[in-house]
């Protein structure tokens, strides 16, 4: 009988080294073997594929963003009305996706959190660009497109990026108190997050300098050092962000690095005739149609607004603070910096306070209920 290797041709290149190398080794091992014509093959690329342009979409919280994701498919394939296009969320430790939305045909469904927020943009037949409203904080990160047409399919990353400010934080305890969990907790106590690794090097990039270790959103836990001393690591070290790596969740107690973007409603400090305990400033807060402000708020209001004001304040843990936009003598006269003065005694200290009053719906006329 007589043995024919046949390589399928696929496209009209000749094969490459290693092809050939391996069309050799089998001509060497049999010899016997008798064939009237090799083939020489080079399989096909992709019959789809999906790009992103821009990878990266910033936008701020309480916006929307529009995530790309356009498809390019095979003239020599069949129109499919059953194209199925996923969208999902990575975790800040990349071991998990988490679905966000699906489509085919007519059907479509959004996910958790994200649903009711999240449509396709459809301007053309082949676009698979996710649009997202109302944006959070939890929202930041990357996302994955998905795109499978029958045997085909192709994935491409996006990355979601908020306008905000990175700060440490550690609670009234003192520092290195928190697990990882207790971390999350606290930042969402204030109004943040636990900050990406990204966050932190940006932050770092813009200046940040903080000798104290603090977890991030991985897991892992760092501290960003732009001027090297001895506490910090060593004197004549190189400026950088300094690494524990990975810690034990449960185990472990360090400080945290949240992150807050941009929020709805007036940050302001309330001119009193006398100074307040912690119980009274809550009080006055409500009496004045907010509520005190939570420290995210603050750093939020001193980094994204320029919010300066020298007289330090309560704030909702406890602490009081002041934030500097404009450092002089009589401030911070180092750097532009929001500052922390002390976690004094809530019942016996009296000082200012610091508000966050929340941005008020307008209210609809009759008139314009019925247009």
């Amino acid at each position: 009988m007589i043995f024919v290797l046949i390589f399928a041709l696929v496209s009209e290149t000749v094969a490459d080294r290693s092809a050939l190398q391996t069309l050799r080794q089998l001509d060497a091992l049999y010899p016997e073997l008798e064939h009237t014509r090799t083939i020489y093959v080079v399989e096909n690329g992709p019959r789809i594929s999906v790009l992103a342009e821009p990878s990266k979409v910033i936008t701020r919280r309480g916006g929307n963003a529009t995530l790309p994701c356009k498809i390019h498919r095979d003239e020599s394939l069949a129109p499919n009305r059953k194209m199925r296009i996923k969208w999902t969320k990575l975790t800040s430790d990349y071991l998990r996706e988490v679905d966000v939305f699906v489509a085919m045909d007519f059907h479509k469904r959004s996910y958790g959190r994200f649903h009711g927020r999240v449509h396709l943009l459809n301007s053309s037949p082949s676009d698979a660009s996710l649009v997202i409203t109302e944006i959070t904080l939890e929202d930041y990160g990357k996302y994955k497109c998905e795109v499978i047409d029958g045997l085909e399919d192709a994935t491409v990353v996006v990355a979601l990026d908020l306008e905000g400010v990175v700060f440490p934080y550690f609670p009234r305890l003192g520092r290195y108190n928190l697990n990882y969990y207790d971390a999350e907790r606290a930042c969402r106590d204030q109004d943040a997050i636990v900050a990406s690794f990204d966050q932190l090097y940006d932050a770092w990039r813009g200046g940040m300098d903080w000798c104290n270790a603090g977890w991030l959103s991985d897991g892992s836990v760092q501290y960003p050092i732009s001027t090297p001393r001895e506490p910090c690591g060593g004197k004549n070290t190189v400026p950088g962000i300094r690494n524990y790596g990975l810690r034990e969740k449960e185990k472990n107690h360090y400080d945290v690095f949240c992150f807050t973007s941009h929020y709805k409603g007036r940050f302001y400090y309330l001119i009193q005739r006398s100074k307040l305990t912690y119980d009274e400033a809550v009080r006055a807060c409500q009496k004045d149609g907010a509520q005190i402000a939570k420290v995210g708020q603050m750093f939020a209001a001193w980094k994204l607004l320029g919010y300066d004001r020298c007289d330090a304040g309560w704030l909702a843990d406890g602490s009081v603070r002041y934030p500097i936009s404009h450092p002089d003598a009589a401030a911070v006269p180092l750097r532009q910096r929001s500052a922390l003065t002390a976690s004094p005694t809530k019942s016996t200290s009296s000082m200012g306070v610091l508000l966050q009053r929340p941005q008020l719906r307008p209210v609809q006329t009759r008139e314009e209920e019925t247009e």
